[in-house]
């Protein structure tokens, strides 16, 4: 892995009494963007956080927000998530009746727009809307909990979403069960950017930039 392997460090893990403080901290440790899990606790068993606190977090941070809707109707969103300073804003392949509309509305907010696949929805379902992406999300692990183990199996998923992109601008993201051991397989596999929620969040602030390092691969 090089430093173009970007780090997502998820908020998820962080500890949410002192959020504003958690993401300063990642940042000034190498964090290259913000991950913000936003779960509704329908599409997903849980519920998180929404726009009111993006937009609280974005009043102390410069750092690029990356929105990954984990939602029912999730078009109804985005127009929420530009307002609160988001970036980029990931929306399921599962979530959504129309993706393809999904995907232009998020552009038109002049936001990247991404895709998210579930472990169990095959890279052949994005052929059609390459377009209109600037970023797939394969999960490996399934959605809606933290700390989750690593499915091994994805990683012949993330080669062939790596082969699906080809030399398009498409970040290849990976989201679930991040650590130093399990960052090299990803990366190796294709993914050049990685979200980690307790593996950076879980060792305590003072050990926040060396496990980046770490899961970075330096």
């Amino acid at each position: 892995m090089t430093n173009s392997t970007i780090i997502a460090p998820s908020i998820l893990a962080a500890n949410f009494g002192k959020l504003a403080a958690e993401v300063k901290q990642v940042e000034d440790a190498g964090a290259d963007w913000i991950h913000l899990d936003v779960m509704d606790g329908n599409f997903v068993p849980n519920l998180s956080f929404g726009a009111p606190v993006i937009a609280a977090l974005r009043k102390s941070s410069s750092s690029y927000f990356d929105a990954h809707l984990m939602v029912n109707k999730p078009e109804s969103l985005i127009g929420d998530m530009k307002n609160a300073g988001c970036d980029g804003i990931t929306v399921h392949f599962e979530a959504c009746t129309h993706l393809d509309r999904t995907l232009s509305i998020i552009n038109e907010h002049g936001c990247c727009a991404g895709v998210a696949l579930n472990p169990h929805t095959g890279v052949e379902n994005l052929s059609q809307i390459l377009d209109k992406i600037g970023l797939i999300l394969i999960m490996t692990v399934n959605p809606g909990y933290g700390g989750q183990k690593f499915i091994s199996t994805m990683i012949n998923k993330i080669r062939q979403a790596r082969q699906l992109i080809g030399d398009r601008p498409i970040q290849l993201q990976v989201d679930g069960g991040i650590t130093e051991q399990t960052a090299p397989l990803a990366v190796a596999a294709g993914a050049n950017n990685l979200v980690a929620g307790s593996a950076i969040f879980g060792v305590g602030a003072d050990k926040y930039k060396l496990q980046i390092k770490a899961i970075r691969g330096q």
